[in-house]
């Protein structure tokens, strides 16, 4: 079986086929430009990569395009569309209306359209590649698979804000969280590595990059996690603030003269790691800068670090306990002074880094950082988010 992943942006698109006997990509691309003068696809397969300078009007070219390419003489690596099985789709928000993989049909894509302001910056994009793929291929089956689904296990008490009761039945605001694909790959690895049952382990998450949310997984199910209604709340980030006290935010929108709609951009696009360093959003740069001795890169280091401890310490709270934390992402894979930083001073709760291991370069392999003595086991996990909507899509179609 092989599976086509799509995760549609609102001017990009990347993909990847995935052959599910073996779960090896065959081939994997991003179009870039889309709807924008300049539009291009560099798409890798059989150990190349192929360029393609190309105008992509919409995502249904864009699709197009991709396909062609799949099936090319000499960038392709299946004879006919016949060898695709079926299609995942990304997409970051499902709201109340669906808790888990769910395959498309019309009555679908019609929820699809009412819950698409959860996120407005992403569901809409997702939606033009969803329906660009039902246009080429009407065909072939094809899943939803939620960012937020595997979310959908917490509690009442946690995924709830304490607004009135009957505005959160009418308007269903409350946690739902991101990165759901990427915390459940990581969960299953930690398992995997650790030769036990998930069910026997209290894990916490750190999907920790340009936007990072920490995650608490009790025996594989999500207890809690620190982005909310929005990919907005939780620690700070490359360009989100992260948690506010929302009257501070309009205190800030009043005296900048920002309409809320402003001043929501404003905190998602012009603050965290950038708005506090004033040097760049992306962590190297703050780290180059921090040992430069720039004192804003090394306060927004500081600030990360010391937020995603709370996060960890809360969520030790919550789970009762802890076996194991998981970084990955980005950040979590390759930035070892934040997972020094987040893990400095808890050896009371039988956390200890090896610092050594700490500094090991990310190779696309797992990663004991974990020093001998430590009760609990820190890994860092390269995250593969692709193979997890493989994974539900194949078992759904």
């Amino acid at each position: 079986m092989k599976i086509l992943v799509i995760n549609a942006g609102s001017s990009s698109l990347k993909y990847q086929l995935i052959n599910m006997e073996t779960e090896a990509v065959v081939a994997k691309g991003t179009c870039e430009r889309i709807g924008i003068a300049g539009g291009k696809l560099t798409h890798k397969a059989n150990g190349k990569e192929f360029v393609i300078d190309k105008e992509l009007p919409n995502h249904t070219e864009a699709i197009s395009l991709v396909l062609k390419e799949l099936v090319d003489k000499e960038a392709g690596v299946i004879s006919s569309m016949d060898e695709i099985d079926a299609v995942g789709h990304r997409v970051v928000a499902s709201g109340e209306a669906f808790t888990k993989t769910t395959l498309v049909t019309d009555e679908v894509m019609e929820i699809m359209d009412e819950i698409a302001e959860l996120a407005p910056l992403h569901n809409p994009a997702a939606i033009l590649g969803i329906n660009a793929c039902r246009a080429v291929m009407p065909d072939k089956k094809m899943a939803l698979v939620f960012d937020t689904s595997f979310h959908a296990t917490m509690p009442d008490y946690a995924h709830l804000y304490a607004i009135d009761y009957d505005d959160y039945k009418q308007y269903k605001v409350r946690k739902y969280g991101a990165h759901g694909t990427s915390h459940k790959y990581v969960t299953g690895a930690a398992a995997e590595y650790l030769k036990k049952d998930v069910k026997d382990l209290k894990i916490i998450t750190c999907h920790l990059g340009n936007g990072s949310s920490i995650s608490a997984v009790d025996g594989g199910k999500c207890i809690d996690t620190s982005m909310g209604f929005t990919p907005h709340a939780g620690v700070p980030m490359g360009t989100r603030s992260g948690d506010i006290d929302y009257a501070a935010a309009e205190f800030l929108c009043r005296k900048k003269g920002m309409t809320m709609e402003e001043g929501l951009t404003y905190l998602n696009k012009k603050c965290g790691m950038l708005g506090i360093s004033g040097v760049s959003s992306d962590f190297r740069d703050l780290t180059s800068a921090s040992e430069q001795g720039d004192y804003r890169a090394t306060l927004a280091l500081n600030m990360f670090s010391y937020a995603c401890k709370k996060y960890v310490g809360s969520y030790m709270a919550a789970l009762g306990g802890l076996d194991c934390i998981v970084f990955t992402a980005g950040v979590g894979e390759n930035t070892a002074c934040v997972r020094r930083d987040v893990l400095s001073n808890m050896e009371a709760f039988g956390i200890h880094l090896d610092e050594e291991k700490n500094l090991q370069k990310n190779d696309g392999t797992i990663h004991d950082i974990s020093a001998p003595d430590s009760r609990v086991k820190i890994l860092v996990i390269p995250t593969n988010e692709e193979l997890v909507i493989a994974r539900e899509t194949a078992a759904l179609v």
